[in-house]
């Protein structure tokens, strides 16, 4: 698209060049989440390039088309994202969100259960995405109670498909996230056995191709930017936030209020830490077995892309 005059100035004002005729910039999107909080929050006005969204159900089909150059850029969490990079995509993160929650993710039983601790899981059945994060979580919570993936049974399935089966007792446990933990745990009364705000990062990895960071590097620069400050917006107004992604999932209004009201999104800067946190997560992954080969983590990082983004949180981890 051409930019109009006022346009191209604001794009020389903020020391960014672009061309007439930018590219446009390829999105993955997993149910519209990041469109919803982009277009909520106003920053989807004035885009000097056209955005291409692609939606996908889950992360493991949004890092598959990461990995076949189908998109430019995505969102995933940790594991989906070591997935990603295992399966040799050439991919690198360019922005890292960081999410405070109650229970940003968990692992819950049923209220009724006779599950009191993550020791009670052995011989029992977890349902979970396979390489999600609820997966990662469930593999982590199994640690704590000196136990491994090969003393449970794993039931993966999609987030929609996984409350059914909890529900209906074809599993024991589901590990999962927000908003699924704040539906199942008001709706259905399940009981969290134990929070993933102390055993993962809760990371939201922003990855793109190395492609893309070559050939669209302004249209990154300036993604990046308008998605943190869209989030620093969906902390000082959760009601509209979660209005907007209601509509796209379908889901109480009541559900998103309460999950957006109790989290926090915070910027986190591309260091050293993250990284070994991630090797840290490529290695539980390889040491299960789900991962045959060593992943060098650190080549999936551009840490370039944090002169463009202020103010960087360097606590949360």
């Amino acid at each position: 698209m051409r930019l109009t005059l006022p346009l191209l100035l604001i794009a020389l004002l903020s020391g960014i060049t672009y061309a007439d005729d930018l590219q446009p910039l390829r999105v993955a999107n997993q149910k519209s989440t990041i469109k919803a909080l982009l277009e909520a929050s106003g920053e989807s006005k004035n885009v000097p390039y056209e955005i291409r969204w692609s939606e996908f159900p889950s992360a493991s089909p949004l890092g598959e088309a990461l990995n076949a150059g189908a998109v430019d850029i995505g969102a995933l969490g940790d594991a989906p994202y070591v997935f990603a990079l295992g399966a040799g995509a050439s991919l690198k993160v360019v922005s890292i969100i960081h999410s405070e929650g109650r229970n940003t993710t968990a692992l819950v039983v049923p209220k009724d259960s006779p599950i009191k601790t993550v020791a009670d899981l052995k011989g029992k059945k977890i349902v979970t995405g396979r390489g999600s994060i609820g997966h990662y979580l469930a593999i982590k919570a199994l640690a704590t109670a000196g136990l491994t993936s090969q003393d449970v049974q794993f039931i993966f399935l999609l987030p929609s498909e996984s409350r059914l089966v909890l529900d209906n007792g074809t599993a024991d446990a589901w590990a999962t996230w927000d908003p699924y933990t704040t539906v199942v745990t008001s709706q259905s009364q399940a009981r969290v056995l134990i929070s993933g705000n102390k055993l993962l990062s809760n990371h939201l990895y922003l990855a793109a191709t190395s492609q893309a960071i070559a050939d669209k590097r302004p249209q990154l620069d300036d993604f990046v930017a308008r998605l943190d400050r869209a989030y620093a917006w969906a902390n000082v107004h959760p009601n509209e936030y979660a209005a907007a992604q209601a509509k796209i999932t379908g889901l109480p209004l009541q559900v998103h209020v309460e999950v957006a009201k109790d989290t926090h999104l915070t910027p986190v800067a591309i260091d050293d830490a993250v990284i070994s946190g991630l090797q840290a997560t490529a290695d539980t992954y390889q040491k299960e077995g789900l991962l045959l080969t060593h992943i060098d983590v650190s080549q999936g990082f551009d840490k370039s892309f944090n002169a463009k983004r202020a103010p960087l949180s360097q606590a949360s981890r």
